[in-house]
């Protein structure tokens, strides 16, 4: 509550993050994480058959190149800047959480920092230096070189952010001694890396072998020998990754798995949540018949063949994070805040109190009939905003005709039944944080909502307004007050 409260009523605030998220990650993991080492071992293969005399075979040198041209462009472009959007966008939308995270992770984020800066500079070496490595042995293995030390800092990366998602997930014994050793050794970690890693590896060799039908046309001498190691690759991984899914799937606390059918898509496709059995594998099993048909018969694999399963596996990959940032609710961070950014330690002041109380930026400190409805939309900004707008996506007031009927005026003494309990039934919701006041202001102002069909502005478009009993002068005469006596 100590800041101002960004909000995009018309797409949801955490939609934004999902979108530049899970972008970032097909990015990460599929051609950082996953390709490059992929693209240093067929840069190996080619010295090896390269004849006595040449250092390594030209024309597969030059298909090997343009794929890595494909992977430097999105990394240092689109991969760079969605890095960026995610810290802003989790700045504006959940800096309290963001605040925490820093704070629990400062150290190994730092070092996080300091590694990421070094892949930067190893893959502006790799790429900028591949047509003069060319010149001699020693400078093409020493090239090589370089793409392994580059695979092996994108992956420490990716092993630091790890951590951070395993303690979002489940802080474990962090919640008690509060130490960083604790928060990065979460029992989420190890299993969620053992399956990020090889899944990785499967999405760099599928997009690999998708280059490869673009890059190189049937009469291309090497075509179906880059296609066979790329079968490989992902014939190599694609088992490991099956294995590591399961290990992480048992190892997520039962609570988060119970949410599972809902995290998927909606509480509309839970009813379809079976289908995941067959999508899934589905999903998986096209990777799998895709190399071992490349491997018997690869001159007869078209783009379209590989386009399909390179688009099941990263769509399977979106589906995850989706999952993962879903699960861990009601809570931002396990155990710790709940997902409207309130501290779970916070609540019982909160319900004495009220909310209003303690906020910063809202427009009274307490309901009274004249600002009932004010209040209510202050009391749904902090409390619901996070999650929920009042006619966009997850609209509130959709929710709430869901369950007493579309079309029906709301009734708000059944919402004011509803709320304070629907964290019982729903186990991925908050419980509400308010007063018996604040309930009734927040029911008002969504029967409101249903009535006008008003839009929510957040600070950036409605400007802050800072609550009268907690501005600079009030809190200076209540210490002086309280030294007085």
């Amino acid at each position: 509550m100590d800041f101002p409260m960004f909000h995009l009523d018309w797409l949801n605030d955490r939609f934004l993050i999902a979108m530049i998220a899970i972008v970032h990650v097909f990015i990460n993991h599929g051609l950082a994480v996953g390709f490059i080492p992929y693209i240093t071992w067929l840069e190996q293969k080619g010295v090896k058959m390269a004849g006595l005399s040449a250092i390594t075979d030209a024309e597969w040198d030059h298909l090997v190149y343009r794929k890595m041209k494909v992977a430097f462009i999105i990394t240092t472009t689109l991969g760079a800047m969605t890095g960026v959007g995610i810290w802003f966008s989790a700045g504006l939308i959940s800096p309290s959480s963001i605040g925490s995270l820093i704070r629990v992770f400062y150290f190994a984020w730092f070092v996080e920092w300091l590694t990421f800066v070094t892949e930067v500079v190893l893959i502006m070496i790799y790429f900028l230096t591949w047509k003069q490595s060319n010149q001699s042995l020693k400078a093409k293995i020493r090239h090589i070189r370089f793409g392994w030390f580059l695979s092996i800092f994108s992956w420490i990366t990716m092993c630091i952010i790890v951590s951070i998602l395993g303690f979002m997930m489940d802080p474990g014994n962090w919640n008690t001694d509060h130490s960083l050793i604790s928060g990065f050794s979460n029992p989420i970690y190890l299993p969620q890396l053992f399956f990020r890693t090889p899944t990785a590896m499967v999405l760099g060799g599928v997009f690999g072998m998708l280059l490869t039908t673009i890059f190189a046309n049937r009469n291309i001498t090497w075509r179906s020998t880059a296609l066979k190691y790329g079968a490989r690759w992902v014939l190599c991984w694609a088992p490991v990754s099956l294995v590591a899914a399961i290990i992480y799937y048992k190892a997520m606390p039962a609570a988060m798995r119970e949410n599972m059918s809902t995290a998927v898509g909606t509480m509309e496709f839970a009813q379809y949540y079976d289908l995941l059995r067959y999508i899934i594998p589905g999903a998986v099993s096209l990777v799998v018949i895709l190399g071992i048909w490349t491997l018997f018969r690869p001159r007869s694999v078209r783009m379209w063949m590989v386009l399909v399963p390179c688009v099941a596996a990263f769509g399977f990959l979106g589906i995850f994070e989706r999952v993962r940032e879903f699960i861990r609710k009601p809570y931002v961070i396990g155990g710790y805040m709940y997902s409207n950014l309130l501290r779970e330690e916070d609540y019982p002041l909160f319900k004495r109190d009220g909310l209003l109380k303690y906020a910063t930026y809202a427009t009274a400190g307490r309901v009274t009939p004249e600002n009932r409805l004010s209040a209510g939309r202050d009391v749904f900004m902090l409390s619901c905003s996070r999650c929920h707008t009042t006619n966009g996506i997850n609209s509130i007031v959709y929710v709430f005709e869901r369950l007493y009927g579309a079309g029906k005026p709301l009734d708000e003494n059944s919402m004011a039944a509803y709320i304070p309990n629907m964290h019982n039934g729903r186990t991925y919701m908050p419980p509400f944080p308010g007063n018996k006041e604040e309930l009734g202001a927040l029911v008002a102002y969504i029967k409101h909502l249903q009535l006008t069909g008003e839009a929510l502005e957040g600070a950036q478009a409605a400007g802050v307004c800072i609550n009268p009993e907690n501005t600079t002068d009030r809190i200076e005469q209540t210490a002086d007050s309280a030294q007085s006596k």
